[in-house]
């Protein structure tokens, strides 16, 4: 097929050039098998997007067809391969050729790099076309390694694939850097004519070339969370942590019998476990107290509201965590123009009704520090209020 028309300048006025267009979406209509949406070979997507078949019209008139693009094996063309002869194979008289496949990874280097140029749709017809940009010092000195052979006569190898394969061999077979450098070490003692990197570092500096990027992130052992985000200064897992502290009143608190440095020393407490050993028996069971009392939040007599919280204090923890507002639960918050009074049973019922279910019949539970489920049970101590607020819980 004559393919002179991709060459032509004056495509929005040349008939040879608008019948080589529609030659061309033809050939690409029957291959896209009912599809709406074919590659673009314009010179800006270079057959790196998807498009609809009439837009991809529109960028061959007024962007141009790539002229590279002189195979069309995206759109339904058979590629026809070169003939090499033995001396073509062997780089005899061949300058800037590629020994391997590496190419193929240059490519979509590049066109990930400049796939997304902005597009520009009012290019005048006597506009040039808009030239690639040309590739930074890291792409020259990639394209270079990758027409570099290893050594004089290599035809398997160049500089670039072989230290891309000892790159991923040392990450297949976990090695460390030591044994590598080791490795490298040798080889260049050995085949002092290859151009092999001198260290793993240089070997490493591939990376930036190719666009390997990553973002390690390290996880708790137990599989609890990622130290990411609001965990990122986390130097152990606090998930993990918090099961552990939850039994500390049983299995860490040293008993003081002359004195009271944790509520599990009062004698309520103890009280408690002697009557309910079943409870006691297990440390991970919740002892809560109940702390509620309301407040005008407007600070002014005047306008009449009143909010009343109730939160959970769990006493499980150490002294110095189980008074700190981080383990508070806010269970309820009871909003309106005046206090409920007497009346606050009413809006207890839903606490009221989760810790029957709690201490009656538990729930299941997962123990981040066992890695176990059990079922977890909680016991409402005491409440922790002034006077009227303690009439008002009581009924009285």
């Amino acid at each position: 097929m004559d393919k002179s028309w991709m060459n032509l300048g004056d495509r929005l006025v040349s008939p040879a050039y608008a019948e080589g267009v529609k030659n061309f979406l033809t050939i690409a209509r029957n291959h896209c098998e009912g599809s709406d949406c074919i590659r673009c070979p314009c010179r800006i997507c270079c057959n790196n997007l998807f498009l609809p078949i009439f837009e991809v019209e529109t960028h061959l008139f007024i962007k141009g067809i790539n002229p590279n693009y002189t195979q069309w094996i995206f759109h339904g063309e058979e590629e026809t391969l070169p003939i090499i002869d033995d001396d073509t194979r062997l780089g005899v008289g061949v300058e800037d050729k590629y020994i391997d496949d590496m190419d193929r990874m240059l490519d979509d280097i590049w066109a990930g790099t400049f796939g997304d140029a902005p597009e520009d749709n009012t290019t005048s017809p006597t506009q040039p076309s808009i030239p690639h940009p040309s590739p930074n010092a890291t792409f020259d000195q990639l394209l270079e390694d990758a027409r570099r052979p290893l050594f004089d006569g290599c035809t398997k190898f160049s500089k670039l694939s072989f230290d891309v394969r000892l790159l991923h061999i040392k990450t297949v077979g976990g090695w460390s850097i030591k044994s590598f450098d080791m490795l490298i070490s040798l080889l260049r003692s050995a085949f002092p004519d290859a151009k092999l990197p001198s260290s793993y570092e240089e070997a490493r500096s591939l990376e930036r070339g190719l666009n390997f990027k990553y973002h390690k992130i390290n996880a708790c052992p137990n599989d609890c969370i990622l130290f990411w985000k609001e965990y990122a200064n986390h130097n152990e897992c606090p998930i993990y942590k918090i099961a552990c502290d939850m039994r500390w009143h049983k299995e860490q608190r040293v008993p003081d019998e002359t004195s009271m440095r944790h509520p599990a020393d009062s004698q309520s407490w103890k009280t408690f476990d002697e009557a309910h050993c079943w409870f006691a028996r297990d440390a991970r069971n919740v002892r809560l107290g109940l702390a509620s009392d309301g407040f005008n939040p407007f600070n002014n007599l005047a306008k009449p509201y009143s909010i009343w919280l109730v939160i959970l204090v769990p006493y499980n923890f150490p002294p110095w965590l189980c008074r700190k507002d981080q383990v508070f639960m806010t269970s309820l918050i009871i909003p309106g123009p005046k206090s409920p009074g007497n009346d606050i049973d009413v809006y207890l019922q839903p606490l009221i009704d989760e810790l029957l279910e709690l201490w009656e019949h538990g729930v299941p539970t997962y123990d981040a520090s066992t890695k176990e489920m059990f079922m977890l049970h909680a016991a409402l101590l005491w409440t922790i209020n002034d006077f009227p607020a303690y009439g008002n819980l009581s009924g009285w």
